[in-house]
């Protein structure tokens, strides 16, 4: 079984930073692309940024220029440092991971919350 722990969530305001960390640890053979993902009230879950594992990056249009993902393989553990953070970044952000068998694990989730 594969545990995905999250943390660094919580609240800042307009302007501020976070960073989010996902440490991947059980029975996984090996991981492919690690990501995170949001979801705001109402709306659908939407991809952030994801990284390969050769660490080719990928950025949601919202996230480019203000978020940056990273990784350290040693730990199997993603990075998000979120910069510039707006009212509409607020959402419950999902670290996700893919094994080297194509599975897909997802982690249970931490709220961000950007407001004054």
């Amino acid at each position: 079984q594969v545990q995905l722990v999250e943390s660094g969530g919580g609240l800042v305001q307009p302007g501020g930073s976070l960073r989010l960390s996902c440490k991947a640890s059980g029975s996984i053979f090996s991981i492919n692309s690690m990501a995170w993902y949001r979801q705001a009230p109402g709306k659908q879950r939407e991809l952030v940024a994801l990284i390969t594992s050769r660490g080719m990056t990928n950025y949601a249009d919202s996230s480019k220029g203000r978020f940056t993902i990273s990784r350290n393989n040693a730990k199997n553990t993603v990075y998000l440092q979120m910069s510039r953070l707006r009212p509409g970044d607020t959402a419950v952000y999902y670290c996700h991971v893919a094994d080297g068998l194509g599975v897909s694990h997802w982690g249970q989730g931490t709220q961000v919350t950007v407001s004054s």
